[in-house]
């Protein structure tokens, strides 16, 4: 008489079962892909702003305002990002843009309607001056998930730039 040795072909099936079901249950958890497409998708953002804000400088290098403070009342500076019959105009804070959500909106030229969220954020948020965050993750004190922007301060600071990711 024959002795049976490893496993029969429903035990094999039961197995593979099992260990489906818990890898659709724990994969998320261990793979936490949005969440990294998320931080990812800021880091894009951020990048995209640095470029953006760096066009700004050389330009305002060339009309001799780096080193001006362009935002308070008696500095009437400005500088036209693009070329047209009416030309979008920023206002540049020691020849980087200034923390206002108009002028970070211009330079990056995104959609604030459906995609992208640009605001002033509450004190229990964040400190910086401009905040950046996708539309369908409200910034919270529990959820954070933005791009900070921080103008300069002096003349020769850079400004700060800063992917906050908590709970994103």
């Amino acid at each position: 008489m024959k002795q049976q040795r490893g496993f029969t072909l429903i035990e094999l099936v039961v197995v593979i079962v099992i260990l489906g079901i818990l890898a659709v249950y724990a994969a998320p958890k261990f793979i936490n892909l949005q969440t990294d497409a998320r931080a990812a998708t800021l880091d894009g953002m951020s990048g995209a702003l640095k470029g953006a804000n760096s066009l700004v400088y050389s330009k305002a290098a060339i009309a001799g305002v780096e080193g001006t403070d362009c935002s308070d009342a008696t500095s009437a500076c400005t500088i036209a990002i693009d070329n047209a019959t009416t030309p979008t105009t920023v206002v540049p804070v020691f020849g980087y843009v200034q923390g206002a959500v108009a002028d970070v909106t211009a330079i990056l030229d995104i959609d604030t309607t459906n995609e992208w969220g640009v605001a002033v954020p509450d004190a229990a948020v964040s400190s910086a001056d401009i905040i950046i965050y996708p539309q369908q993750i409200a910034p919270t004190t529990s959820a954070k998930c933005f791009l900070e922007y921080t103008q300069p301060s002096a003349a020769g600071d850079l400004p700060v730039y800063d992917v906050v990711s908590t709970n994103c």
